[in-house]
């Protein structure tokens, strides 16, 4: 009789299957024998529950979808590496910040970058009319350090307690589940600090071309730390190498009829193919007090400060060199928080800072689990030794101290002890004030909108202008008045242009003068 057997195997093996090639198994690492039949009575009979491999193979795919980021759900993620200049600037960057990473002319740190939208869902277009995520994860030998921002410079609120109004404004009407221009705008009319914003969102930087021809902003305010524990103010941005691209809603709608990802696969492409994406990071510095001599609060994320009055300083640059293996693994579960900062680095009192630090990590624990920076790509390359223990998918444990059966602080028994402040552990400005709940007192909504429109070439004009009037003729009349109300402030032609598209008489009105 031959060795081949009744069901098509010889010596236990499928044809086909060399000794040399892996073997399916489940997760208990038992082999799969047989994956294309449910265990049953008889041929045609009812399937038994102690049918495991099934269970274990549909229960798992059941669950194989956790939680989309409620934000910036759609991204794609690269690889590669930050290389310092050791300079900020033309000076040492030791004068501004003890942060091991920027000190040594050379000096490589890996790192991660997701760059995504924020409205849209996880399989929305990539041509949408939005705002682009612009998170970093610098791997240094300190720990982390996430600088997460935006392709814009400027965002449409200055406090974080509005952050839900906004998006809420911003997602799908909650009865119709459309994103309704109505809705967009009755917010932002009843906002006036978010006029800025709007004259970004609304030109043709508001649909980059890619995600490799876009700046990146750190948008927020934060600090940078000196060896003596001074500090000065600092923003963040990255400029492309490749220069920056953006679409007009035409050429966006173009795209969106074949497809839904072009810029996920122009990114991957460009790697792939060994033309890795560019980007040199610079620094905007300012000393670090309230500045009363400037027209607006140095903390307000609506307004850019002037690049004539605080330069930007170079201080090395980002090289993209590697594709995530796994999307799921490296895209969807990467993890990113404002609060994750290395010494050197520290927070301003920047009020959608404070509010982003709490709000990022705490709903990364709700969608990935309380565990999540066990997961490779979220991990720190530095060593970890917390008193932290168990939780859901638990897969290790911290670094213990001399007793591993002491899991708390302080203890005489040889558990985990405080590290010491290398330097001063006070810094930055002391600050009396009652505790209160006010508004930032130079809030000049309209002066930076305005010299943005008079900036930007004629054409991005003509683009922003008919961008807000498509939208607008979707609104009711009160919010496009409103709005045509707003416009006029930030500048005459521009609420005289948009007032004629919508079908409205403008008021006359003097120039705005800034508050």
């Amino acid at each position: 009789m031959s060795e081949q057997t009744t069901n098509g195997q010889a010596n236990g093996k499928p044809d086909g299957v060399s000794d040399e090639q892996p073997i399916l198994t489940n997760r208990q690492g038992h082999p799969v024998y047989d994956n294309q039949s449910s265990r049953t009575v008889g041929e045609r009979g009812p399937a038994t529950l102690e049918n495991y491999q099934f269970l274990e193979k549909i229960s798992h795919f059941d669950r194989e979808r956790i939680p989309e980021r409620v934000v910036h759900a759609r991204g794609a993620v690269a690889f590669g590496y930050f290389e310092a200049y050791g300079t900020i600037g033309d000076e040492p960057a030791s004068k501004y910040t003890r942060a091991k990473l920027f000190q040594e002319k050379g000096k490589r740190t890996d790192l991660a970058i997701r760059i995504s939208t924020v409205i849209g869902g996880r399989d929305s277009a990539e041509t949408a009319r939005d705002p682009r995520g612009f998170a970093v994860k610098f791997y240094t030998e300190d720990g982390n350090w996430d600088l997460v921002g935006n392709n814009l410079p400027v965002f449409f609120i200055r406090d974080a307690i509005k952050f839900p109004d906004v998006i809420h404004a911003l997602k799908p009407d909650p009865v119709t589940f459309r994103q309704e221009p109505n809705r967009i705008f009755d917010f932002m009319s009843m906002t006036p600090e978010s006029m800025h914003m709007l004259t970004w969102l609304f030109s043709p930087r508001g649909i980059p071309a890619n995600y490799r021809q876009q700046q990146g902003f750190g948008v927020n305010t934060y600090k940078m730390v000196d060896a003596r524990g001074d500090t000065v103010l600092v923003k963040y941005t990255w400029e492309p190498k490749q220069g920056v691209k953006s679409l007009t809603q035409e050429q966006a709608n173009a795209i969106q009829a074949q497809d839904l990802g072009h810029a996920t696969k122009d990114l991957r492409d460009a790697i792939e193919r060994g033309d890795y994406p560019e980007w040199e990071l610079r620094v905007q510095i300012m000393s670090d007090d309230e500045h009363p001599e400037l027209n607006f609060d140095p903390l307000d994320d609506t307004k850019t400060w002037p690049e004539d009055q605080f330069p930007l300083r170079p201080v090395g640059k980002m090289v993209l060199n590697r594709n995530p293996s796994n999307f799921f693994a490296e895209a969807e579960q990467i993890a990113f928080g404002t609060g994750v900062l290395v010494d050197g680095l520290d927070f301003s009192d920047d009020k959608m800072l404070v509010g982003r630090t709490f709000s990022y990590s705490d709903t990364q624990r709700h969608r990935v689990g309380p565990n999540y920076l066990q997961l490779p790509v979220n991990a720190p390359k530095a060593r970890v030794s917390t008193n932290q223990r168990d939780g859901q998918m638990t897969y290790h444990v911290d670094g213990a101290g001399e007793n591993p059966h002491v899991n708390y602080e302080p203890s005489s028994l040889g558990g985990l002890q405080e590290a010491t402040y290398a330097t001063h552990d006070e810094q930055g400005p002391v600050i009396h004030g009652r505790l209160t709940r006010k508004k930032l007192s130079r809030t000049n909504d309209y002066q930076q909108a305005g010299e943005r429109y008079r900036t930007i070439e004629q054409w991005e004009r003509d683009d922003l202008v008919k961008n807000l009037v498509d939208a607008l003729n979707q609104s009711e009349r009160q919010v496009q008045e409103r709005m045509v109300g707003h416009f006029q402030q930030c500048d005459q032609e521009l609420g005289r242009r948009v007032a004629d598209g919508v079908g409205i008489q403008a008021p006359a009105m003097e120039a705005a003068t800034p508050r």
